[in-house]
């Protein structure tokens, strides 16, 4: 939601919510749960929240106040399958803090967290607690723990060959036979 920030990176933290389930007998919230998840994790922390309400157009976690919270705890981001509000104040109070979600709202109704630790689905990406995250302005990936390294090191590699066909095709020595002979046969 943020796209001029640095790319995401950190490890989930998942939980379930609910905001647009109509009033009635109250659900437990375990919000208290999910802040001290955040607090005992290995950082940097995403947080990830998977909606359980009846009406996910109308589902809200995530607004300034609670970005602040999870930032100050040692989060990054949230990743949610929900809608945000205040992406204003976001930007203004929580500098640096990313928020892929599917769209904005006018109103966070009432949140509860539902549960939190489990594996979860975002957009067809299975999420486990735990999970290293990478997200910036074309998406969220999840890196397997296992590869971090040697993905870091391929990245790395991709953009030395981006930076150096950059280089060529912005200068001067710009050709179509130039083009030719860089595409990959």
């Amino acid at each position: 939601m943020i796209p001029d920030l640095e790319p995401m990176v950190g490890y989930a933290v998942t939980c379930t919510a609910d905001s647009s389930s109509p009033g009635g007998e109250p659900k437990p919230n375990k919000l208290s749960d999910l802040l001290d998840a955040i607090q005992s994790a290995p950082k940097p922390v995403v947080v990830v929240v998977r909606k359980c309400g009846p009406d996910g157009l109308r589902d809200c976690f995530t607004g300034d106040m609670i970005s602040v919270v999870y930032r100050n705890l040692g989060a990054v981001g949230v990743v949610t399958d929900a809608g945000i509000r205040d992406l204003t104040g976001i930007r203004r109070r929580a500098p640096g803090f990313q928020v892929f979600a599917f769209g904005t709202v006018v109103s966070h109704g009432t949140s509860t967290i539902i549960e939190v630790g489990m594996p979860v689905s975002i957009a067809g990406l299975p999420i486990a607690p735990g999970d290293l995250l990478h997200g910036d302005e074309s998406g969220l990936v999840k890196v397997p723990l296992a590869s971090a390294e040697a993905v870091l090191e391929k990245a790395r590699l991709v953009r030395e060959t981006e930076q150096e066909w950059f280089d060529f095709a912005n200068s001067s020595d710009f050709t179509l036979e130039g083009v030719k002979q860089r595409i990959p046969h």
